[in-house]
Parts: C-alpha cells; sequence; structure tokens
C-alpha cells in the first residue's frame, strides 16, 4: 500500500533497548525547527564498488533506489554550481545571519558533491553510459556559470533547493516504505543527506530574496524551470538504469518502475505548489514545520553525541526510532 509523503514513518519493532544511545537521545538538544542550526558533518562514506556490490540497495523499494541513484548522478555538478554561485555573490550580503547559513550550506553541499561523486563512479561500473551523463551533467552547469546572468545563477539555485527541501522531508516521512530494507551504508548517506537538505532548506530562498526582494514572478518561474531540470536529469538517467536491470524483458516490471518515478515526480510538484504563494517561505511549508520528523530529530541528536553515522543498520534505525528508554 503507498504511503502518503505527509505520513510519519513508525511500524518498526521498538522493542528492543539500547541504553547508552536512549540515554543520548533523551539529552541531547533539540532544534524547535528542522531549519534551526545548520551543521556542517564531515562526513565520507565508503561506497566503493567492494563495499557496496548492488546498486539496488534498498529491499523494501527497488524502484527507490534506482530512482534515487538516478536523480544523483547529475546533483553533485548543481551542489558545486551552489557553492560556486554562493561564493561568487556572498560579498554583497549585509545581512550577517544570512551569510553565517550561506557558509554552512557551503560547507553542507561540498560534501554532499564529495560523498555522491564517489558513489556515481562505483555506478560507472554497474551502468556503462552513467558516465557520459554525469560529464554532461558537469557541462551543463559549468555554462550556467560561466554564460548565465546573476539573476538566473541565484534565481535557478532557489528553484532547484525548493526540491532537494522537499524531497528531503518526502523520503523522510516515507522512510519505512523506501528504506526500512537497505544497505546499511547507502541508507546512511541519504538520511544524512536529506536531514541536512531540509536544515538549510530556506537558504537559497533567503538569498535571492536578499537580491531580489519583489521579483516574485521570477522565482516562480525557476522553480518551474528547476523542476523540468531535475526531471529529465533523472528521467535519462533513471530509463538507462532499468534497461540494464533488465527490466523491459518483463513488461509489468517496467510498467511498475515507472509508474513509481511518475508517482514521486507527482509528489514532488505537488508538495511544491505552496511555493507559488505570494507570502510563501520554506519555515512555513505544511511539511515543515514545528512538528519535526522523528527519525531527523533523532539521527541529528546520534551524530551529535559521538555515534557512528556512516553506517546504519536495522538495530540503530530501531533504537533511533524509538527514542529514549
Amino acid at each position: 500500500m503507498r504511503v502518503d509523503f505527509f505520513q510519519e514513518p513508525g511500524g518498526l519493532d521498538m522493542t528492543a533497548k539500547n541504553k547508552p544511545l536512549a540515554a543520548d537521545l533523551e539529552t541531547s538538544p533539540a532544534a524547535a525547527h528542522p531549519m534551526d542550526d545548520i551543521a556542517v558533518r564531515q562526513l565520507r562514506f565508503k561506497l566503493d564498488v567492494e563495499s557496496v556490490r548492488d546498486p539496488v540497495w534498498s529491499q523494501s523499494q527497488p524502484d527507490f533506489a534506482l530512482f534515487i541513484n538516478a536523480l544523483g548522478v547529475h546533483v553533485p555538478y548543481f551542489e558545486r554550481f551552489l557553492v560556486k554561485v554562493m561564493r561568487a555573490y556572498r560579498g554583497e550580503l549585509k545581512d550577517t545571519d544570512l551569510l553565517a547559513d550561506v557558509q554552512d550550506i557551503i560547507g553542507q553541499e561540498s560534501h554532499h558533491a564529495f560523498n555522491f561523486l564517489g558513489w556515481n563512479q562505483a555506478l560507472e561500473h554497474h551502468y556503462p553510459g552513467i558516465k557520459d551523463l554525469a560529464a554532461h551533467a558537469k557541462a551543463d552547469f559549468d555554462a550556467k556559470f560561466e554564460h548565465r546572468s546573476k539573476k538566473f545563477q541565484i534565481g535557478f539555485t532557489a528553484g532547484y533547493e525548493t526540491f532537494t527541501f522537499l524531497g528531503g522531508m518526502i523520503i523522510l516521512n516515507r522512510y519505512q516504505e523506501l528504506m526500512a530494507d537497505a544497505d546499511p551504508t547507502l541508507r546512511a548517506l541519504w538520511v544524512w543527506h536529506q536531514v541536512e537538505e531540509v536544515e538549510h532548506g530556506a537558504v537559497a530562498f533567503d538569498f535571492y530574496r536578499a537580491f531580489y526582494p519583489k521579483d516574485q514572478w521570477y522565482r516562480r518561474w525557476m522553480v518551474l524551470h528547476a523542476f523540468s531540470h531535475i526531471s529529465w536529469e533523472t528521467y535519462k538517467a533513471y530509463a538507462l538504469m532499468i534497461r540494464l536491470q533488465g527490466y523491459y524483458t518483463k513488461p509489468l516490471r517496467a510498467w511498475r518502475a515507472w509508474k513509481f518515478f511518475a508517482g514521486f515526480a507527482f509528489d514532488l510538484a505537488r508538495a511544491a505548489l505552496p511555493v507559488l504563494s505570494r507570502d510563501y517561505h520554506p519555515r512555513q511549508h505544511p511539511i515543515c514545520n514545528d512538528a519535526q520528523n522523528p527519525l531527523a530529530v533523532a539521527w541529528r541528536k546520534y551524530h551529535a553525541a559521538g555515534h557512528n553515522t556512516l553506517e546504519l543498520d536495522n538495530q540503530t534505525i530501531q533504537h533511533l526510532l524509538a527514542g529514549p528508554a
């Protein structure tokens, strides 16, 4: 049964309790809002072919594994584009709080890009053709930085970050459906990434507003343009992956894969509707509010307490979702 993206994660066996971990989760302070307290976490995941042998790393929802792998082919090049854009124009900011947030998003996205480039190198061994798609994505973002206007660069960054933040919320809220049974390293990678995308989900929006506070229509256009860009880049990689997985030899299997793709894209588009409002701000989005995702809250506390977040096995996830003893 499909889980709506507003649903909170739950349903794991919560009987096992880890006392030291539970104590950490109880005593670590929690942010009041998921976008409070942006933290730069210098994580380096082991994502080589020997460490992660199966690219279809989620047994809960194999199509999600392929979808998120496909999405990740071009993502690190956007993340590097974001870093270059914000470094280029941050000196013009007068808001010191925003400048601090910009420094934090630069740190987070730099670490994201490093890890996803490593995962993409592993994917190239499984899917010939990924290297060409990645090269095209790199060239495209290089051209955007070298030849497009300042307004386009800042606007596109804000538009694109709309969907990384919303995707983060959707994936965390649908954790049980998508990643309950999954490779510990890839699960850890994507939980970390989604938590941090939500944490800095308002920064690119505020960055755009600092430069173009009255141009709502251009912001809306960039949201639509970014959604089209993300969908097309993901489609190309996803089509390649399901073909090489042999899905087209079984038409029903291919149909299910494309049904998942279309459903997730629809969820992203539906979640983006409030973004088009004149009074919109990411902190007030209906699925991002003070009622925080419990996995995200527990993961932040777990990491802050010094635990290993480079792998998340089933027992660790159980304790994270169980909360304090």
